[in-house]
C-alpha cells in the first residue's frame, strides 16, 4: 500500500505537471505538501566588453497544498565588484483556485514577496532579485492541457532607492509592473510507464515590465529546457534576450544553468 501511495504521489505531483515546472517563472500549482527543495543556479550576463556571474541559492517548502514558501539569496561578482553576498529574499504563493481533470487543469494563485539588496542602484529595470530592495505582489494562471502548459504572471513591485540613481524621476519611490507568459511541452517520455524514466521539457517564456507613468519598458523571450530524473532531481538550461527595451538593463542577454533537488515528506504535518 506504501508504494501505491508513493506511486500515485510521484504521478500526481511530477508526471501529470511536469511540462509547468517552468525555468523563469512560477505556475500557479505548487509543490506536494510536506516536502522540501533545494534550488540552485548560476547566470551568466552578457554586458559586452565584460561578463558578470550571479549566484542564488533557495529553500522551498511545501507548508500544504495550497502554501508554498521560499527564501533565498543571491551572491556574485558584478559590476566588477568583489564576490560576495548581493540580496536575500523571502517569497509565498497561495493556490486559492483549482479546477482538476484527468489530463488537464485550472489553477489560479496569489504571491507575494520582499526582498533586500545590498547592491548599489544602476539600473532603470527594477528587479529584486538581486538588484534592490523591495516588494511585489501579484497573480497567476496557469492551464495544463495534456503535454501543454500554459501560464501567466502579472505582479506589481515597488522599490525604494534614490530617484536620480535609478533615473525614473518619480520620487523616492519607484514601481513597476511586471508580467509574463510561459508555455511548456512535455516532449518525452512518450508514454509514462514509471517514475523512472526521465522527463525532457521544452519550454517558451515572454517576460516583460512597464513602468508606470513613463515610456520604460522591456520585453525578453527566454526559450530554455529540462530533464527531471526520477521525479527528484531537474537540471535547467535557459537563454534570455531582449526584444525590444528603452531602459538602461544590466544586460540585453544572458544564460541561466540550475539544479533543484526534492525531498519529499521532509516534515510531518
Amino acid at each position: 500500500m506504501k508504494k501505491l501511495y508513493f506511486f500515485l504521489l510521484l504521478i500526481s505531483g511530477f508526471r501529470v505537471s511536469a511540462q509547468e515546472l517552468f525555468v523563469y517563472t512560477e505556475p500557479a500549482s505548487n509543490m506536494p505538501a510536506t516536502s522540501i527543495a533545494v534550488k540552485q543556479s548560476a547566470k551568466l550576463f552578457d554586458q559586452g566588453a565584460t561578463s558578470s556571474t550571479r549566484h542564488a541559492t533557495e529553500l522551498m517548502f511545501g507548508a500544504s497544498k495550497n502554501l508554498m514558501l521560499h527564501g533565498a539569496a543571491t551572491y556574485g561578482a558584478l559590476n566588477n565588484t568583489p564576490f560576495g553576498l548581493e540580496s536575500i529574499r523571502a517569497y509565498g504563493k497561495y493556490r486559492f483556485f483549482s479546477a482538476d481533470g484527468m489530463y488537464s487543469h485550472f489553477r489560479m494563485a496569489a504571491f507575494a514577496e520582499i526582498a533586500h539588496s545590498n547592491t548599489k542602484p544602476m539600473y532603470q529595470e527594477i528587479n529584486l532579485q538581486g538588484d534592490q530592495s523591495g516588494v511585489q505582489a501579484g497573480l497567476v494562471f496557469t492551464q495544463l492541457l495534456h503535454k501543454l502548459a500554459i501560464s501567466s504572471t502579472v505582479g506589481y513591485a515597488s522599490i525604494n532607492g534614490d530617484s536620480k540613481a535609478h533615473q525614473l524621476k518619480m520620487g523616492n519611490k519607484a514601481s513597476a509592473i511586471n508580467y509574463s507568459l510561459s508555455f511548456g511541452h512535455l516532449l518525452f517520455p512518450k508514454k509514462y510507464t514509471s517514475y523512472d524514466q526521465t522527463n525532457f521539457n521544452i519550454y517558451a517564456e515572454l517576460l516583460g515590465q512597464v513602468i508606470p507613468g513613463t515610456r520604460k519598458s522591456y520585453l525578453d523571450l527566454a526559450p530554455s529546457m529540462q530533464l527531471i530524473f526520477k521525479s527528484k532531481l531537474k537540471l535547467n538550461l535557459g537563454y534570455r534576450y531582449n526584444l525590444q527595451s528603452s531602459m538602461t538593463r544590466m544586460a540585453q542577454t544572458s544564460w541561466m544553468l540550475g539544479g533543484e533537488w526534492l525531498f519529499l515528506n521532509a516534515f510531518k504535518k
